[in-house]
Formats: structure tokens, C-alpha cells, sequence
């Protein structure tokens, strides 16, 4: 392998770790094994750290290929609670309001799924890492400030109803670059008259890459380590790259 000419690394993030966690110890490792001081690596699209799953980590002049990936179509599975709202839209920060839930039906929660196909409109978290006026947005919503962002037009491909109770139900979400699925648990509570927060999340595929071809995070260290690896004189792709 030719990590400075460029690879694309299949990674399953896993639980609790950034996604520059995760670049951060792949990159310390490369560096390490090819004896470097700078090595450009930077990943295709961030996962929160409380969600799994499919992450491209690119290297060397690979990482011209990050936006082109980033754009790719992702498919993700989520839990959603129902009957209760967090300010994050997740797990990060605790329960601020509970609602009822005894309306709830398999009907009513397929029906409402169905109107989220399609283009819609979505407004950002505050918890993100979307900026205003030069500030990330997540910074601002933990001091307390009012954060006021602008929603964005993005695709919903599918969602499939694979679990249902009237507190909680799984979804399988094929979705555009930029869909939060926080917020789009957000909406779908807000729909169903409920209220809900996400719970779980697993990125199961971006574009044609499964879940099932990742390594983790130990397998791929191990795997750096022992791969043979071919060396590159090209200066410009051992800067380091930004995260995106």
C-alpha cells in the first residue's frame, strides 16, 4: 500500500471515539510505522461520538477525493425514544420535556415516516459543528446562547420501519450528504405529537461501501503495522489535512 500516493481506509468508528479520535490514532500509527513527521489524513464525513459505523479515511493525495466522498449517499440505522426531548436531540445532554405516547400506532408511525421521503427541509442542531458568524454552533449552545440556524434543503431516499413500540422505534434512514439524523429524530417525534430523541446510531453504508468491509479500529492499527507499505518522494501529500 502507498498511504502517501493515496488509500482509502474503511473504518467502523466505534462508540465514545470522535471522528478525529479515530483519524488522529490511524495517523499516529502511519507515522510511526513510515518513520514521518507529516502525513496528510483526513476522514469523509463525521460521525458523532456517541453514533458507530462506516468511516472513510483518506490518505497522502487521497484526500482530494474527500469532498467527491463526502457527497456520497449514506444509509444509517437509528433508535428513536419516543415520548421525550433532549436539547441536543440525542443522548449528549438530558431529558427537558416528556410527552404521551398512548396515541401512538404502527400506523400513525409508518404514515408519518412516509411524508419525511423526498426533498425536505431540516434545521440543523444547535449541537453541531455548523458555524455562525464564524462560531461552531455546539460551542455557542453549550454557554448558553441562543443559536439560530437557517435550514437546509437536503434528500430522503427511504426509511423503513424495522422496530416499533409506542416508546421507541428503529429506523433504516438512506439519506444526502449534510442530513442530521438527530434532527430528523427531532422532526419525526415532533410529527408523531410526541415528541423524541435518538438513542442509537449506526452508519451501515456510504455509497458502495457496507459496514461489513470496515475494520476496526484495532484491526486497522494492526493492520498498518504489518502491511507492506511503498514509499512516495512527493513532499505535497505529507502536510497534514484538515479533518472535514
Amino acid at each position: 500500500m502507498n498511504f502517501i500516493k493515496g488509500e482509502v481506509l474503511y473504518i467502523d468508528k466505534p462508540h465514545g471515539w470522535t471522528s478525529f479520535d479515530a483519524v488522529k490514532r490511524l495517523r499516529s500509527t502511519l507515522l510511526r510505522r513510515m518513520k514521518l513527521k507529516k502525513l496528510k489524513v483526513g476522514h469523509a464525513g463525521t460521525l458523532d461520538p456517541l453514533a458507530t459505523g462506516v468511516m472513510l479515511v483518506c490518505t497522502g493525495r487521497a484526500t482530494k477525493l474527500i469532498d467527491t466522498l463526502q457527497a456520497h449517499v449514506k444509509e444509517y440505522v437509528a433508535t428513536i425514544a419516543l415520548g421525550a426531548t433532549t436539547p441536543s436531540f440525542d443522548l449528549e445532554t438530558e431529558i427537558d420535556a416528556t410527552y404521551p405516547t398512548d396515541h401512538i400506532t404502527r400506523q400513525l408511525v409508518e404514515e408519518t415516516l412516509a411524508k419525511f421521503v423526498g426533498m425536505i427541509e431540516q434545521v440543523p442542531p444547535a449541537f453541531s459543528a455548523c458555524k455562525i458568524d464564524g462560531q461552531r454552533a455546539y460551542s455557542m449552545a453549550r454557554r448558553g446562547e441562543e443559536v439560530v440556524i437557517k435550514p437546509k434543503l437536503l434528500v430522503i431516499d427511504e426509511i423503513e420501519l424495522l422496530e416499533y413500540s409506542p416508546e421507541s422505534i428503529t429506523v433504516r434512514v438512506v439519506c444526502s450528504k449534510g442530513t442530521y439524523i438527530r434532527a430528523l429524530a427531532r422532526d419525526i417525534g415532533q410529527a408523531l405529537g410526541s415528541g423524541g430523541h435518538l438513542t442509537a446510531l449506526r452508519r451501515t453504508r456510504v455509497g458502495d461501501v457496507p459496514v461489513e468491509k470496515c475494520l476496526t479500529i484495532a484491526d486497522a492499527v494492526e493492520m498498518l503495522k504489518n502491511v507492506e507499505i511503498e514509499t512516495d518522494d512527493d513532499p505535497s501529500a505529507t502536510q497534514d489535512k484538515k479533518d472535514c
